[in-house]
């Protein structure tokens, strides 16, 4: 039996080791719950391959999508929020301004810059959701009227990309304040003949909505995007109805006149600047 022993070794005991998976490496879509390999989402401008579900993306991956390469040049990188009503609950103002700058990524909740799509020169103001879920503060309005003055003064378009959740209520009244500045500010623009495109993606909600990102010459959304003022859950506890199907949602905005065009991430640009060729004369 000793050919039958060598050419058979014994099992070995106990079960066999795990394989680890690198942490990342693979990602379940929260739309179709199909399993994907994440680079493939990552290639696909972080779009699902399989539902065309858009993932939210950080607002300097926004403008590496919209913006021709190398062309972008960001204004008031330097402007930051502060605590001055010294507003505290659980943390205080400073303590989450602190932890988003933590982050590393923008310096507040907006990347405002000039730029140009497929040669077309525009002001360009991009929401960073990932910096206190997009709040706007005085800083976002500030920098956001900036951008729209430089528009007026280098005779460009302006583009605003929102992704909020509304006003900064650490702020209080000087965050709702920001409503009026800049829709103050766009009416100027539209006094000299020069476009505003505002493109929606999601979320755009709260005061944000309530202004700026719906008083576009055309605005663009994201599919499936969420669009309104209160969220749909705080809107059912209070009308104590039931909200159709998809309600707030690009789709659902698209159909009943709140929206102009609903475009896939991949065809924006060209979009974009197919509606700036037809508005923008310099």
């Amino acid at each position: 039996m000793a050919w039958f022993k060598r050419d058979n070794p014994p099992k070995a005991k106990g079960p066999a080791p795990r394989v680890k998976v690198p942490e990342g490496l693979w990602t379940k879509c929260v739309s179709c719950g199909e399993t994907i390999y994440t680079k493939d989402i990552e290639s696909n401008l972080n779009v699902c391959p399989k539902c065309n579900h858009h993932y939210r993306v950080s607002s300097r991956k926004r403008l590496e999508i919209l913006l021709d390469e190398g062309s972008f040049t960001e204004f008031d990188a330097g402007v930051v929020s502060v605590d001055f009503l010294d507003f505290k609950d659980s943390k205080s103002y400073q303590e989450r301004i602190d932890a988003a700058l933590a982050k590393g990524g923008s310096k507040d909740a907006i990347i405002c810059g000039a730029g140009r799509i497929e040669g077309t020169p525009v002001q360009i103001c991009v929401f960073d959701f990932s910096f206190m879920g997009g709040s706007m503060g005085s800083v976002v309005g500030e920098k956001i009227t900036r951008g729209i003055e430089r528009a007026i003064s280098d005779r460009t378009p302006c583009i605003i990309v929102s992704a909020s959740g509304g006003a900064r209520m650490q702020e209080s009244i000087l965050s709702l304040m920001q409503m009026a500045k800049t829709s103050a500010a766009l009416a100027k623009l539209r006094e000299e003949g020069l476009p505003f495109v505002s493109i929606l993606t999601d979320p755009t909600t709260g005061g944000v909505t309530a202004s700026f990102a719906m008083l576009g010459d055309i605005n663009m959304a994201e599919p499936k995007a969420l669009i309104g003022f209160a969220g749909p859950r705080v809107i059912e506890q209070t009308i104590r109805q039931k909200l159709p199907q998809g309600f707030q949602r690009s789709e659902y905005l698209l159909d009943h006149g709140m929206v102009d065009v609903i475009v896939d991430r991949s065809k924006m640009k060209a979009q974009l600047s197919s509606i700036l060729k037809m508005l923008y004369r310099p």
